[in-house]
């Protein structure tokens, strides 16, 4: 199987193409910006087809990743996902943003317990958590900081993604074991296109993953909860798909 990865939720634009059974990509490009996603995606997509004998043509699957991230950024990311796989009548899978930080660090094996997150701004972090082998331990949320840091328990704690200061300012603020392994602000795109592969269409569907309550709401209602669930249970088998990617 043949996939390409797009991925624009976070602060960068980034696409590849990997083949199923192979160490490397065949073509891959990647691009660190805040802004400008919709004006550098496409010709950086046409660049890495380019390279890529048989082009659109010969693309069995595309992966694009879903969120948490960007309003924006995952929007653009979506739409050209979904053209693509309709014009070449490919099916189409999304992968977390959470799931591909996580991935590199559950293939070294770490007793304890291995956390993505990325800042969210105001005191908050999406955050998800896996223990070995890449089970999920917590699904996909928008926490405080100090609420995250319990619900992942006494650690030992590995943390990875632009929201592992907070979190590690407030574990070292409490004697909690922690090691930031890195503060990457996006995912390794050769990483999104092995979790696509891994991914199934049925349970990973390529549909957007804000966990972000609205910012207006209501007279007398409150965030959004319902759907928030609906959202971490639509992309709760992030878990699985690194499980299994990791293991390939």
């Amino acid at each position: 199987m043949r996939i390409l990865a797009i991925d624009t939720a976070l602060p960068a634009v980034s696409a590849c193409v990997l083949d199923q059974d192979a160490a490397a990509p065949i073509a891959a490009e990647s691009i660190e910006m805040e802004r400008g996603h919709a004006e550098a995606l496409l010709p950086l997509i046409r660049r890495v087809m380019g390279k890529v004998e048989g082009g659109f043509g010969s693309l069995d699957r595309v992966a694009v990743t879903v969120g948490p991230g960007s309003f924006t950024g995952i929007r653009i990311g979506l739409a050209a996902g979904q053209a693509i796989a309709l014009a070449c009548k490919t099916e189409i899978v999304g992968v977390s943003t959470l799931a591909a930080l996580a991935a590199p660090l559950i293939l070294d094996a770490f007793d304890g317990v291995v956390a993505a997150a990325i800042d969210a701004r105001h005191g908050k972090v999406y955050i998800a958590a896996f223990g070995p082998g890449g089970r999920p331990l917590l699904k996909p949320r928008r926490m405080k900081a100090l609420e995250a840091l319990r619900a992942l328990g006494a650690g030992p704690l590995l943390l990875v993604g632009s929201g592992a200061p907070l979190l590690a300012k407030e574990a070292r603020a409490r004697g909690l074991p922690v090691e930031i392994a890195s503060e990457q602000s996006a995912p390794d795109i050769a990483l999104v296109a092995r979790l696509g592969l891994a991914a199934q269409p049925e349970t990973a569907p390529a549909r957007p993953l804000y966990l972000k309550e609205p910012d207006v709401t209501a007279p007398g209602s409150g965030p959004d909860l319902l759907q928030q669930d609906a959202e971490v249970e639509q992309h709760g088998a992030a878990g699985d798909c690194v499980a299994a990617a990791t293991q390939a």
